[in-house]
This record gives C-alpha cells, sequence and structure tokens, in this order.
C-alpha cells in the first residue's frame, strides 16, 4: 500500500515547487535590478563653472583702491582689419533687400546707437515690437536682444539682417551682390582667408561693434579719485543712485552699468491686448514672465526714449515709474523684482539724479565718425542733432587738484558737527574719531584706509539716527576700511551699505529699525562682522552677498529680523559664535539666480546659538526672503560644501535644519544660470531640541509635519550624521556611507518628495 501511494503523496509537489520559485523569483530580479540601477546609474549632478566665471567678490582693477574702480569684463582683441570693414558694411544700406536702410538707421551714432523713436520702425514704415537698444559698450553684453535670445554679436546680427520686416536681406542675393564690388571682394580678402561669406559679414560687423566702447565720463575720473569730476548735484546725485532707498546700483552696477541680468519690471504695454512677455518667450528661466535684459546706463542721456518698448520718453519719466514701485502702479498685473519697492524723492533729488546718469557720458569723437561713401556708392546716414548733448555739456565740472600726501592723523568730531566734513578731509591712514552724540545724516566712504570710530563711553556712543527719511547709515567703497563703535538707527534703506570694496572690518555696531538690511556689503572681498548686535531689520540683520572669503561673522547677536544672518551666493565664510534668536528664519546660507555671483560654496556654520526664531515674516513680499516660513533654525538653499556643526539649534517651530534647492520656488522644468541642486552638504553634531513642533509655510501645507532636520531630496551627495534627531525624510545618508547606497536613496526620495511636491 505504501508503495501504490507514493506517486501520489510526492509526484504533485516538484511542479508546485518549480510555479513558486519562478513567481518569487521575477520580483526579487526585478527588484535587484531596480536597486543596482537606483545606485549605480547616473545622478544629476551641477556642471562645474570655471573660477574665471564665477563671479562674485570685489572686480576691482589692478590699480583700484575703491570699489568704485571695478575691473572692466576681459574681452578678446578686435581684428583691426575685420573691424574696418564691419564699420563700412554697418552703414552700408546694401544690405538691405531695397538698399534703403542700413545697420546705422536703427543705430545712429548721434542718437547714442539707437534711433530716438519708441520703437524701431519696420521695412514698410510699420512699428516694430520693442525698442532699439544702444549698442555702446555691447561688447561686454553676455545675451543680447530684451529677451537674451542671442548670445553673441554674430548670432544678434542674423536676425534682423534677414528679417522680412526689418532688414529681410535673401543670404544668396546679398552676397551675390558684394562678390559684385570690387573693393569689398578686396576687403573681405584681406580681412578673411575665405573672402566674402555670410559668416565674415556678421563677424565683420561684430568686429566694428565691439569697438563702440565708452569708459572715460566724468564718473570714470571721479572713480578714479578725481573728486571734482561730479559737480555737486552729480555727486549727491550718485548718492541717491546708490543708496537703498533706490536700489539703482543693484541692477545697474558699475563699470558697465548693468549687471547683465533679467528684471521684471511692469512697463506697460503698448498693447494691452497682447502684452510683451519678453524672456518667457525665449526660455522658461526663473521669474522669466515679463523679465527684460537690464540695459547698461552709458550715454543713457543720448538715447531716449526708454525700456524696451519705448514707454518713457524722459529720464524723469523712467525714475518716475521706479518711485511708484512699477508696473502694479500702472495697472500691470506683476510682481517687480525684489529691487523695485518704491520710493519717495524730492524734486531736487530727482532733479540731481537725472544730472548723475549725465555723468556717464563719453562718446570717443572716432567713434562717432560716419564714412563719406561707402563700397556700394548707395547714400550713408547723415549727422542728426541730439538735443541732449547740450544738457550733458552744461553738467560739466571743473579739474581736481588731488591734497599733497601726509602722515596720517587723528580727525575728531564732537556732537553737532557732520561726520561727513570730516570723512571728506580724510586721506588714506586717516582715522575718523566720533565723540558720543545724535548725528542725522549718511556718511559715504569712497577713501580707501579710513578707520571711522566711535567714542564708547559706558552706554554712551555716537548713534547716526535717520528720523524714518534718509536712506543709508554709512554707504562706503573704500578698501581698508573699519567701522566700529556706533549706533544706527531708524534708517529707511541700510543700517551699513558697502558695495566692491576689499578688507572691511565692522565691529562694535548696534544697529536697530534700520531698514532692509543691517550691515550689508555686497560684491566684496575679505569681510569681518564681529560683536555687533542687530535688531528690527526687514531682510537680513547681517547680509554677506555676492563676496568672496575669507568672510567672518562671529560673537555677533541677531534677534527680531526676518533673518539673523544671510550668507547668499559668496564663498569661504565662516559663521560662528553668533546667538540668533527670535528672527524668522534664523542663519541662511543660500545660492540664488540672476546675480552677479554664479556661486555658493565652502560655508561653514558652527558653535551658534539658534533658538527660537519663530518671529512673523514681514519681508517685502516680493522678496525671496518673504517666503521662508516663521520657525527656520537654519536654511541651505542650492548652495554647494556646506558645513553645519557644533550649533545648540532649539525651539524652532518649523524645522531646525533644512537643506533644499531652487526647485522648492520654481518648477523643475526652470533653466538656471547657476547649478540649481545642494551638493556635499553635511550637518552633524549638533545639539538638536524642540524644533519642527508647530510647523508653518510650505512645511504645514504639504503636511509632513516639522523636524529637526528636513530635506528636500535634491543633491545625491549631501550627507546627515545627528543620531536621534526627528528627520524628514525619516532615513538620511550619513557621511560614511557607500556612495551606490547615497545614490540608491536619494533616488527613492527624489521619487517620492516629487509626487509630494
Amino acid at each position: 500500500m505504501a508503495d501504490a501511494a507514493l506517486p501520489v503523496t510526492v509526484a504533485p509537489t516538484k511542479p508546485r515547487r518549480r510555479l513558486w520559485h519562478w513567481l518569487l523569483g521575477v520580483p526579487l530580479l526585478f527588484l535587484c535590478g531596480l536597486t543596482l540601477a537606483f545606485a549605480y546609474l547616473p545622478v544629476p549632478e551641477d556642471k562645474l563653472i570655471p573660477v574665471g566665471e564665477q563671479g562674485g567678490g570685489a572686480r576691482q582693477s589692478s590699480e583700484a583702491t575703491t570699489g568704485l574702480q571695478a575691473a572692466w569684463p576681459e574681452t578678446a582683441p578686435v581684428d583691426t582689419q575685420q573691424a574696418a570693414l564691419g564699420r563700412l558694411l554697418f552703414y552700408d544700406p546694401i544690405l538691405s533687400a531695397n538698399d534703403d536702410r542700413s545697420c546705422a538707421t536703427c543705430h545712429h551714432p548721434d542718437l547714442g546707437f539707437s534711433d530716438g523713436r519708441k520703437v524701431a520702425q519696420g521695412t514698410h514704415g510699420e512699428d516694430l515690437r520693442r525698442n532699439a537698444p544702444s549698442l555702446w559698450n555691447v561688447v561686454y553684453s553676455t545675451s543680447l536682444f530684451w529677451d537674451g535670445r542671442a548670445k553673441s554679436l554674430e548670432e544678434q546680427m542674423l536676425a534682423p539682417l534677414t528679417a522680412e520686416n526689418e532688414m529681410g536681406a535673401n543670404v544668396d542675393e546679398l552676397l551675390a551682390q558684394l562678390e559684385a564690388i570690387p573693393e569689398y571682394t578686396r576687403l573681405f580678402d584681406e580681412a578673411f582667408q575665405d573672402g566674402i561669406t555670410i559668416n565674415n559679414v556678421t563677424a565683420a560687423i561684430a568686429a566694428f561693434e565691439r569697438t563702440l566702447i565708452s569708459r572715460d565720463a566724468p564718473f570714470d575720473r571721479f572713480a578714479a579719485g578725481d573728486f571734482n569730476a561730479l559737480t555737486p548735484a552729480q555727486r549727491r546725485g550718485f548718492d541717491i543712485f546708490r543708496s537703498a532707498q533706490t536700489r539703482c546700483f543693484e541692477c545697474h552696477s558699475w563699470p558697465t552699468f548693468t549687471n547683465n541680468q533679467f528684471a521684471v519690471l511692469g512697463v506697460p504695454d503698448t498693447d494691452p491686448a497682447n502684452p510683451d512677455l519678453g524672456q518667457v518667450e525665449t526660455i522658461n528661466a526663473p521669474d522669466a514672465i515679463r523679465a527684460f535684459r537690464t540695459p547698461g546706463l552709458r550715454n543713457v542721456a543720448l538715447s531716449a526714449p526708454y525700456m524696451h518698448n519705448g514707454a518713457f520718453a524722459t529720464l524723469d519719466e523712467v525714475i518716475e515709474f521706479y518711485e511708484k514701485g512699477g508696473g502694479p502702479a500702472f495697472g500691470v498685473d506683476v510682481t517687480p523684482d525684489e529691487f523695485i519697492r518704491g520710493f519717495t524723492l524730492t524734486d531736487q533729488q530727482q532733479a540731481d539724479l537725472v544730472a548723475f546718469l549725465y555723468a556717464l557720458t563719453d562718446e570717443p569723437t572716432d567713434l562717432l565718425t560716419i564714412p563719406d561713401s561707402v563700397p556700394s556708392g548707395l547714400p550713408v546716414v547723415q549727422r542728426m542733432d541730439n538735443p541732449a548733448r547740450a544738457l550733458v555739456e552744461r553738467s560739466s565740472a571743473p579739474p581736481f587738484t588731488a591734497d599733497a600726501p601726509r602722515e596720517p592723523q587723528t580727525i575728531i568730531v564732537k556732537a553737532g558737527e557732520s561726520i561727513q566734513e570730516a570723512v571728506d578731509k580724510a586721506l588714506p591712514g586717516d582715522t575718523v574719531l566720533v565723540e558720543p552724540g545724535v548725528y542725522h545724516e549718511t556718511v559715504y566712504v569712497d577713501t580707501a584706509g579710513i578707520t571711522i570710530k566711535g567714542v564708547v563711553q559706558g552706554d554712551e556712543r555716537p548713534w547716526l539716527d535717520g528720523q524714518k527719511q534718509l536712506s543709508d547709515g554709512f554707504n562706503t567703497t573704500g578698501d581698508d576700511f573699519t567701522l566700529e563703535g556706533f549706533g544706527i538707527r531708524d534708517y529707511i534703506g541700510n543700517g551699513v551699505l558697502t558695495t566692491g570694496a576689499e578688507r572691511l572690518v565692522y565691529r562694535d555696531l548696534i544697529i536697530q529699525d534700520a531698514g532692509i538690511y543691517g550691515i550689508y556689503p555686497v560684491e566684496t572681498t575679505d569681510v569681518l562682522i564681529e560683536k555687533c548686535v542687530v535688531s528690527g531689520i526687514a531682510d537680513a540683520g547681517i547680509y554677506v552677498g555676492q563676496s568672496r572669503g575669507p568672510i567672518i561673522v562671529r560673537d555677533n547677536v541677531a534677534f527680531e529680523n526676518v533673518t539673523g544672518i544671510e550668507i547668499e551666493n559668496s564663498t569661504h565664510a565662516e559663521v560662528y559664535n553668533n546667538h540668533v534668536y527670535n528672527n524668522t528664519g534664523g542663519i541662511l546660507v543660500f545660492l540664488l539666480p540672476n546675480n552677479p555671483s554664479k556661486v555658493g560654496y565652502n560655508t561653514r556654520v558652527y558653535d551658534n546659538i539658534v533658538e527660537n526664531n519663530n518671529h512673523p515674516n514681514f519681508g517685502a513680499a516680493n522678496a525671496v526672503v518673504s517666503k521662508v516660513p516663521p520657525g527656520t533654525g537654519v536654511m541651505i538653499m542650492t548652495a554647494d560644501n556646506t558645513e553645519v556643526f557644533n550649533n545648540i539649534i532649539r525651539g524652532n517651530q518649523t524645522v531646525g535644519v533644512a537643506l533644499t534647492s531652487l526647485y522648492i520656488l520654481y518648477d523643475r522644468d526652470t533653466v538656471f544660470d547657476l547649478g540649481p541642486l545642494p551638493e556635499n552638504n553635511w550637518i552633524h553634531d549638533n545639539t538638536l531640541e524642540n524644533n519642527g513642533y508647530d510647523p508653518t509655510g510650505l512645511v504645514k501645507e504639504i503636511g509632513v509635519g516639522g523636524a529637526d532636520i528636513m530635506w528636500t531630496g535634491e543633491g545625491w551627495n549631501n550627507s546627515f550624521d545627528q543620531p536621534g534627531a526627528r528627520m524628514f525624510p525619516p532615513l538620511l545618508p550619513g557621511r560614511n556611507w557607500p556612495a551606490p547606497a547615497k545614490r540608491a536613496i536619494w533616488r527613492v526620495y527624489d521619487i517620492l518628495i516629487g509626487l509630494l511636491l
């Protein structure tokens, strides 16, 4: 009976076991394959930006001693033969389909190499879409057209040359015409190895345009130390231009007076039914809708009307547009660039600001000369009268004789006297010693090597009080500058603003309710900020931006600001031994797009107390900092190689330490001008207590709950070594994890967080 039963009990089990193995093996193989793919497939990484292209820092020329003498961007040498040929082509109507228009028709030398019209005129006399921009200093432009769609002058030239409603040239017919003219055949053969080609036509014109350089205006002589190169009105106007009240300098930075970026202003449309959306029509860049390229201001007095559509006939109208806060005041539904916040100027201040813009005028005579004839024999444009030239000529200033060198001395300022008068007398190496008292002024420091020191006697010290009317307490550009021992309060711009300088020390300052930034060095190199107390600031109490190290921020106290301390688009910063509390965000390390510096790396944040930063956010609605949720201890956005360690971080209701990217603000198909991923950051060995107990902002909206540490999943090689901390996601990679494991967990979180956000 046993033998008979054997086939019944054993034989049927074998195929079932094989089926079970197969059913189990397929998903296991799939899971293993998926794991291997997650661990070893390439992962997104930012492209390295060469040091010479990173931007940031003081940008000074080699002989400079102040931030006013910024170095001009380097450009390749121009071939003189090609430029001479390009000049003839620029003025020759043969380039147009009907032989009746030349480049100079829309870019006339007597009209600032523009055309004096609101918008350019088409082939048949019709209005085109946009204003013809000036060509002065176009060699320094990093993109062309108002929307930035061309990256070189050669590329730009092809568009108007072949556009039917502009010059309308047929390339083959144009080349045949040029080849039929012996003079052009000779000139092309001398300038190029392959003679007449369309590429050589555009290369020659581009070479000529690269010679249109203007860099010896009264401003340039002032920047070089000729302090009488500007009239009193122009100098007052420059002070307005570089103040935080107007913030003109933020986008129109010297020496080119453009940052080569794009900005949303909200200029009223010529045809509201067909709005011009600007940069977004070409590329989905950050805040690209209605964004237009920032033009340079060299010779701006000569190139009216203004803006991308010629909406404003005069510089006064432009200033009034900004004064009202841009487009919203004109019925345009936009959120303007964060630097456009509106301001109030008196009639005298507005006149002074316009006078300063006249001081940016320099027209080299040889570049204004129009050829008497061109090889085609066609008529060239004639000289034109530009009434603006007379206004510029009346704004000239007498020559300046510098003071003779002498031994350094101390200049004492007593209560009731002017600090500015003392600074104006000072020479490099001098100390301006200011006695206790209240001073109602803005102090400008353009001379290098000046120390301004307040006399501190117990609780008494000198106070600069802006009375909620003046823009900045101190506004400085001089190198080797030390400021210490002051109180600064009730300004509407900044407590201390420094642009473009090197080797700066800010020490023992008390800054209260001083506007947008408390201490604000921007595009500087080698900065020390220590033992300062800053409160009541609508952006960052202590801000170092677009700067290069060494940057040291230590032993400071920041409270009741939107941000306590911010390091933005800067390198090699040390932030330590600071106490930041009751701000919206305690310490921020940011890298943001559309700025002069394209990098932010090697910041160390350590030995700080970052606690109870739960203050309501009172930043301007169009400022990036207004997006920081109350209750943020430390936030790293997009910056690389940031190390956060040995800090006490406690009582921050949303998050203790957050690591995120630009994708928290922008769509993932946005094209940035920098690397958007935060990479190789390390958070470790901090004391984390009671963070994330009542989250706000986006953290609350997506319902993930607060945490001691929060990572939005970008940048596979970030590390977190915080045993026992509450983390989101709950498992974060450590410094010692093998790279395949870090890549694998990054892929999982990238998918999940992408779905969540």
